[in-house]
């Protein structure tokens, strides 16, 4: 079927969207048994280059194949919007059945009885999963290097970072290896590998998506989120991941019966007012002129399509960030690892802990409520606007190893700081965010641009970031027009 669609021009089956394969399944253009196939085949011959995955589950992808192309024969008219489209699990969520890392090789040996929420909606969904997508320790860095596997990298510049924590989704994104995938963002884990990669990142609304089973983050920083080519695509994930579980402790209120994040992609935002700033909340250091380049371009797109764009300080109070810090430090620190290989443990996650146990049960809620409390304050000040533009990072995509720093883990964290100020103050929020790439270095670099809106109001934010998408520049990824990729298509 490829080497046909290739002879007659058409696009091969990797540079498809995950609407766009969906749609060619119901057409009898292709099933998912070819797709899955076609995306195996790359993930052998690229995989290892860019650092996608830990752990494949190429058997169990072919029979849920197998039964999606079925299903679609049989029923095509009931069959959910994304069932056989190939997706990747990020190896910080557990899976049933199938090795969990959690990117250390503490636990390299894991394989969860159970598997958390998310993943069974995406499989009720009927995406299926490729396997377990590359992550750094614990998910703490925002660079993708860890022992279990080859550090990720974008396909764009293979010296360079794939970002982290979801570097391995977003690496095989970018490269063709899968048409979307679920990431997790805790400080921007879904926003910077999107930034770097050249793809659309979404990190919903706290509540938006089901930690259930294990409530595991009581801080209410992370949450899972998508990784996409298409910000449509991105909008059809969240629809197969949202919604509330029994048990969960508190939800965003979902959307009317009937609607649909996808569907929002489809209406016009309306005039917005959008607040902006570039300076670096969290960090001290300068922003990347190219980054810039792109803030600034989005502005003017903005403003072209009739929305109002004001500057705007943020109100950031000063605690914030210590607050902030000791909470990820704890959060570090709760990680369930046997004292006795606490020495296996990569220099920053050792580091990270023991700030974390050094924190007092006392210190620990104070830090909660400060951050509860810069949040207010954040929220109270941009409640006048219907959403934030930011530059997505401060930097340009990173060398590997650039930020790391086993020597001294402290530099490495003041590094990263620097790296992604922009990220964490929405995980902070709780406001969902999203990054788009809306810009390419004059050397072919991607940068992404970020916008964020008021809690809950992810269907809004998916509305104005689909039309930035559509009046945008940026034709495609397939080839971009300027911009050949590193990793050689087949």
């Amino acid at each position: 079927m490829a080497a046909v669609r290739q002879a007659v021009g058409m696009p091969e089956l990797h540079e498809l969207t995950a609407l766009d394969l969906a749609a060619a399944y119901r057409s009898g253009e292709t099933s998912p048994g070819d797709v899955v196939d076609h995306l195996l085949a790359r993930v052998a011959e690229y995989a290892d280059a860019v650092g996608a995955f830990v752990t494949l589950t190429a058997a169990a992808a072919r029979a849920a194949a197998a039964d999606a192309g079925q299903r679609l024969r049989d029923d095509p008219e009931s069959a959910p919007p994304l069932l056989g489209v190939p997706t990747g699990i990020k190896d910080l969520t557990a899976t049933a059945g199938v090795r969990t890392t959690y990117g250390s090789a503490v636990f390299a040996d894991t394989v969860p009885r159970q598997s958390d929420e998310v993943v069974l909606r995406m499989e009720g969904a009927g995406l299926i999963s490729l396997g377990k997508t590359n992550t750094p320790e614990f998910g703490s860095p925002c660079y993708t290097e860890p022992e279990v596997a080859p550090a990720a990298r974008t396909p764009y510049d293979l010296d360079r970072s794939a970002g982290g924590s979801s570097g391995g989704a977003a690496a095989a994104v970018a490269t063709g290896l899968l048409p979307l995938a679920h990431g997790s963002d805790g400080g921007g884990s879904i926003r910077i590998p999107a930034s770097v990669c050249g793809l659309v990142g979404v990190k919903p609304s706290r509540g938006r998506v089901s930690a259930a089973p294990l409530y595991g983050d009581v801080s209410g920083l992370s949450t899972a989120g998508s990784l996409a080519t298409t910000v449509r695509d991105a909008a059809a994930l969240l629809d197969a991941m949202a919604g509330p579980a029994v048990g969960d402790p508190a939800w965003a209120a979902p959307l009317p019966a009937g609607e649909t994040y996808l569907g929002w992609c489809d209406r016009a935002p309306g005039r917005m007012r959008v607040a902006r700033f570039a300076r670096p909340p969290i960090a001290d250091g300068d922003v990347d002129p190219e980054a810039l380049e792109g803030y600034e371009g989005a502005s003017r797109l903005l403003i072209d399509l009739g929305h109002q764009v004001e500057d705007f300080e943020l109100p950031l109070p000063e605690e914030t960030v210590e607050a902030f810090e000791v909470v990820w430090s704890v959060g570090a620190a709760a990680w369930p690892v046997d004292p006795t290989r606490e020495d296996e443990l990569r220099p920053l996650s050792r580091w990270l802990r023991e700030r974390g146990r050094a924190a007092t049960a006392i210190g620990f809620v104070q830090a909660l409520v400060e951050m509860r409390q810069s949040a207010a304050v954040m929220l109270r000040a941009l409640a006048p606007y219907d959403a934030v533009l930011t530059p997505t990072l401060a930097q340009l995509p990173a060398p590997v190893g650039s930020l790391r720093n086993d020597a001294d883990p402290a530099a490495d964290f003041d590094a990263q700081k620097r790296f992604t100020p922009f990220t964490a103050v929405w995980n902070v929020t709780g406001m969902p965010a999203v990054s788009l790439p809306l810009h390419w270095t004059r050397s072919g670099l991607p940068v992404g641009v970020m916008l964020a809106a008021a809690p809950g109001l992810d269907h809004r934010l998916l509305s104005l970031a689909a039309q930035v998408e559509a009046a945008s520049t940026v034709a495609g990824r397939w080839p971009h027009p300027s911009t050949p990729f590193t990793v050689e298509r087949a």
